[in-house]
């Protein structure tokens, strides 16, 4: 995969504002922490709902044997992973999960970063999710802790693959978060701004078979999060 994680966060946009198409031009493994903290929008037809990102998986570049595009495979579901950066890639797992991606990076360098996990902002978000995800939903997990429960409580499926994330008139986008990654508007006390959590990085979920590149720390999420699909308390280290 090209490029380093980066630390830079949010801090240069406004709370709200759409996040710009420059915002994508970088590799998976830089945008996967950037994106934690983001704001995930989707409009449905029972309202808006708006989340907050807090955990993702960074896949990218033709050497990652954990990436769909791994050797320069280009199929038709990949294809979108060899577009440029700013774009929805959901694909369908064992017949009925769907997966929302985000495609980073120039076009032809495959890269995308898996969105594993989301809050919502507020109950009104909250409600409208669990009215999609029902009993089911009893803990924060059990909401949008992993790739399937979150496209199923936000109602992202294969009708918004390709969607146009940095577009206002878009069914699916994101929005920045409150400056820098996660942080609240609340003050902390003492009238400073309340510090951002800390990040985990730890080893992708569920890819055995990515060889070498199974264990590399390219998950990352906000430590003690509620709603983080899977806590590491073995591998994951302090990013």
């Amino acid at each position: 995969m090209t490029g380093q994680p980066g630390k830079a966060d949010s801090a240069s946009f406004q709370a709200g504002e759409l996040l710009p198409l420059s915002f994508y031009a970088v590799s998976a493994l830089e945008a996967a922490p950037r994106l934690l903290g983001q704001v995930l929008v989707r409009e449905t037809a029972e309202g808006t709902i708006r989340c907050r990102i807090v955990e993702t998986e960074s896949y990218g570049g033709i050497e990652d044997k954990g990436s769909h595009a791994y050797g320069g495979r280009r199929t038709a579901r990949t294809e979108i992973m060899f577009g440029e950066g700013g774009a929805a890639y959901i694909y369908l797992i064992y017949g009925m999960y769907h997966c929302l991606n985000v495609v980073t990076g120039p076009p032809d360098d495959p890269q995308a970063v898996l969105i594993r996990a989301v809050e919502p902002l507020t109950p009104g978000d909250e409600a409208l999710m669990r009215a999609r995800r029902g009993s089911r939903a009893r803990r924060p997990v059990d909401l949008s802790g992993g790739p399937g429960k979150l496209c199923r409580a936000l109602e992202i499926d294969k009708s918004l693959n390709g969607a146009l994330l940095h577009r206002s008139d878009s069914p699916l986008r994101l929005e920045a978060g409150w400056p820098g990654p996660g942080r609240a508007p609340e003050a902390a006390p003492g009238g400073e701004a309340a510090p951002p959590p800390a990040v985990i990085a730890a080893p992708r979920i569920n890819i055995a078979y990515a060889a070498e590149y199974a264990d590399l720390p390219w998950r990352f999420y906000y430590r003690d999060n509620p709603y983080v699909s899977v806590i590491d308390k073995e591998r994951g280290v302090p990013y």
